[in-house]
């Protein structure tokens, strides 16, 4: 098929705009390292860890019933982490200048597979307030869940702590220079595909096939400047003897 994809010039026009192409990756990847680096604020991540029981009475025992009845309600009690009854009194015991929902998009509450433990994993710019916000939150969750659950035992696995040297969790370095990368040959390959598209002049006598639909019959070389020269004295020397015989013959 005239228009399906020929691969081989496809690959061809790649390798004639290769430095191009590599010119797109490389700055590519530059501005993604930069904008990582110097522009993007850098966020940290707190987390702590509940362990949640329900309350059941003396003759309950623990069947398998009640665990999966438990792990249904840990569902409900990531919601009441993520609560006003909860974030509101984390917000007033702080003094954080957040609103709700603010805080709300900076919390991730999970749990698991079939365990009753409760993940509260906690972002922000400041690592130290990271901390204290996902330890506050266990410990409101801690007295507010009892007071609207049926829950009695409410331990705290492992509270969040001050690391010597924290690390951000956002932005991923690498993560942004490869999408940088990747997107820079992207536009390389789509930069050089549409130089030569837009590129109408003729190259060769398959040029001359390809776009004029006519069969070539023959070839016109350069010739060399060195060439022209010679045959140019040539030809002068011809005609001085020329001239040279003509007189000898009127003598």
């Amino acid at each position: 098929m005239e228009d399906s994809i020929d691969f081989r010039q496809f690959a061809k026009v790649l390798y004639q705009r290769f430095f191009l192409i590599i010119s797109f990756i490389i700055i590519a990847g530059g501005l993604a390292a930069f904008v990582s680096l110097f522009l993007m604020k850098p966020i940290y991540e707190a987390q702590t860890q509940l362990l949640i029981n329900e309350n059941r009475s003396s003759g309950e025992v623990n069947s398998s019933e009640s665990f999966e009845r438990d792990l249904q309600l840990i569902n409900t009690y990531n919601i009441i982490i993520k609560s006003p009854a909860v974030l509101d009194v984390v917000i007033q015991g702080l003094g954080l200048d957040y609103e709700l929902e603010t805080l709300v998009k900076n919390i991730n509450v999970t749990n698991e597979e079939n365990s009753k433990i409760v993940q509260i994993k906690v972002e922000d710019g400041d690592p130290d307030l990271a901390v204290q916000i996902a330890n506050k939150i266990a410990d409101v969750a801690k007295l507010e869940i009892p007071l609207l659950m049926s829950i009695d035992n409410i331990n705290i696995l492992s509270p969040a702590k001050v690391s010597d040297n924290p690390t951000p969790v956002k932005p991923n370095l690498l993560l942004n220079i490869v999408i940088g990368l990747f997107v820079g040959l992207l536009f390389g390959v789509a930069t050089a595909y549409l130089l030569e598209t837009l590129d109408s002049t003729i190259k060769g006598e398959q040029h001359v096939e390809e776009y004029l639909q006519l069969p070539v019959l023959g070839m016109v070389s350069t010739i060399p400047k060195e060439m022209d020269i010679n045959f140019s004295e040539r030809k002068l020397e011809k005609s001085r003897r020329e001239i040279s015989n003509v007189r000898k013959e009127i003598e």
